[in-house]
């Protein structure tokens, strides 16, 4: 498991170069006399409700610092309540960060700004603002480390890759995919998902809720539950209607899913004496950790798990992650913040997780 986090440290090290030698022409082209060499405006930020897409804003921001550290960056964020804004603010003081809704700001990035850069994502979630960048601007831009597969307003997305500078893809899937249905970007290749490139931490915090808990460092793994589908309909900030067909998979598959996970909880308790910490990826997966992995074991096993019964930001959850000696379960982002600092991680994958399985 080490030398998989060494070779795929490296791999996405080697790719954040080429994503920051990609940007460094036009910005460069474009430099102002008397500024920074050249002006970026990132849209990333799609919600706060999990952690793994709160971490795609930090990751890029941090191959952007490292690879572009002249390039003067705007972050224009679609959805960053939540305690998000201070977190990425803390960790980046230099980003001026905006707000999409607000209009005034926004016109003044577009005006202001050399290049856009669309965000780690499932898809390209900021197709309207890439439209209106395109539109209003005519500058150019580039789409970095995103999923692509089927979706109901594919010519538009189309359009918007093929006429983009670059785009890389967080999977091979997808860059098959975006080339068989006649994307044609200059530069089409795989992209690490920004996620392995975040660095955010929160060490006050990290270090009550272990001591709170009674979690050593080094002594102790971290498991994450998870539902064929999110349940988004529990989730009073999205508004959605009750989905029947996708609560009945869930339903159906709930245990064959989670019985394995509650074994290997059971092997490591017993074999390897250490304890489990029960956590989550997004704010539903606090309740699917109790009922599916916490209240079904053996009581005599249930003495040595923590149960987490709070949502987090990805700040405090990546430093336990840190002190931990590694993670699985059925998500995807936490192992790869994980990875991407050097913590050894497993994951399990659904068919319904769609091409992203293979980032």
């Amino acid at each position: 498991m080490n030398n998989f986090s060494i070779s795929s440290r490296r791999h996405f090290l080697k790719q954040a170069t080429a994503l920051g030698a990609n940007l460094a022409v036009p910005l460069s082209m474009l430099d102002r006399a008397g500024q920074k060499s050249g002006h970026l405006l990132l849209v990333s930020s799609w919600q706060t409700i999990n952690i793994g897409d709160i971490a795609h804003t930090p990751g890029v921001l941090h191959i952007l610092e490292e690879h572009l550290p002249e390039v003067k960056v705007t972050l224009m964020g679609l959805d960053m309540r939540d305690g998000v804004r201070d977190m990425i603010q803390s960790r980046f003081p230099d980003v001026t960060i905006i707000e999409n809704e607000d209009e005034v700001a926004v016109t003044r990035a577009f005006d202001e700004c050399d290049f856009l850069l669309h965000g780690s994502g499932p898809f390209l979630v900021g197709r309207r603002q890439v439209a209106q960048w395109r539109e209003k601007t005519g500058k150019p831009y580039g789409v970095y480390g995103i999923t692509f597969s089927p979706h109901r307003e594919m010519e538009l997305m189309i359009s918007l890759l093929s006429d983009a500078q670059f785009v890389f893809f967080r999977d091979s899937v997808s860059l098959a995919y975006a080339k068989s249905v006649g994307v044609n970007s200059p530069i089409m290749e795989f992209g690490p998902d920004g996620a392995f490139a975040v660095d955010l931490r929160n060490e006050d915090k990290a270090d009550a809720f272990l001591i709170a808990n009674d979690l050593e460092e080094g002594k102790f793994m971290c498991v994450i539950p998870r539902y064929r589908y999110t349940p988004n309909w529990t989730i009073p900030s999205k508004n959605r209607p009750y989905n029947q067909e996708k609560d009945d998979r869930n339903q159906e598959m709930k245990e064959a899913d989670h019985a394995p996970l509650r074994e290997a909880i059971t092997a490591i308790v017993e074999e390897a004496d250490m304890k489990i910490l029960i956590c989550a990826e997004d704010v539903t997966q606090v309740e699917i950790g109790r009922e599916m992995l916490y209240e079904p074991l053996p009581e005599n096993i249930r003495q040595r798990v923590v149960w987490r019964d709070t949502f987090w930001l990805t700040d405090e959850a990546l430093s336990v992650y840190v002190r931990s000696a590694g993670i699985f379960g059925l998500e995807m982002h936490s192992p790869i913040m994980c990875i991407g600092n050097g913590v050894p991680a497993m994951v399990g994958r659904f068919d319904e997780q769609t091409s992203k399985g293979f980032m």
